[in-house]
């Protein structure tokens, strides 16, 4: 018999719903966030050989690259997509002043809940900045859609937040 995948939540069987989540930066969650990209990570990998054995090639790690990660959501009156971009480059702010060096990168934190709204993963994600940014999409008269806005955010790393232990889910 295989081991359980939960370890409070024995009964448990099914994994966590992608769709219950909250993104937060600078100490508070961040409004109308319906999409967030998936946290990748890729290790290069160094080949050699040894000059005397011609049949076999060793490989080892090297250089590691975090993916970048895009957050989207619906446009409102919001200032906070916004706001963060313009660190990165303001038009008109003259020479040397559109570039925020100061504050432009943040840390985040992405969080998941379970379907009962319990904190089940975080992940924090380190020296974020944004690389692009979506004000308004391509408009289209005769669509039928949300216009949605979003960040690309390149970032230096992520690892998980092991104080998030697995919830006692209610039962009813």
């Amino acid at each position: 018999m295989p081991a359980p995948q939960f370890q409070v939540n024995t009964n448990r069987y099914d994994p966590y719903k992608s769709y219950r989540f909250r993104v937060k930066w600078d100490g508070r969650y961040v409004a109308g966030i319906s999409k967030v990209g998936g946290l990748t990570r890729t290790t290069q990998v160094v080949s050699h050989r040894e000059g005397g054995d011609p049949s076999s090639v060793h490989k080892s790690p090297g250089t590691t690259d975090y993916g970048a990660i895009t957050l989207e959501r619906g446009v409102t009156h919001d200032p906070d997509f916004e706001a963060w971009a313009n660190k990165v480059w303001t038009y008109g702010n003259g020479p040397g002043q559109e570039v925020s060096l100061k504050d432009f990168r943040k840390d985040i934190i992405i969080e998941l809940y379970n379907e009962a709204g319990q904190k089940v993963l975080a992940y924090n994600v380190f020296r974020c900045w944004v690389s692009e940014y979506t004000a308004l999409p391509e408009l289209d008269a005769n669509a039928n859609a949300i216009a949605i806005q979003s960040l690309t955010l390149q970032n230096e790393g992520w690892e998980r937040d092991t104080s998030v232990n697995e919830p006692s889910e209610p039962s009813f």
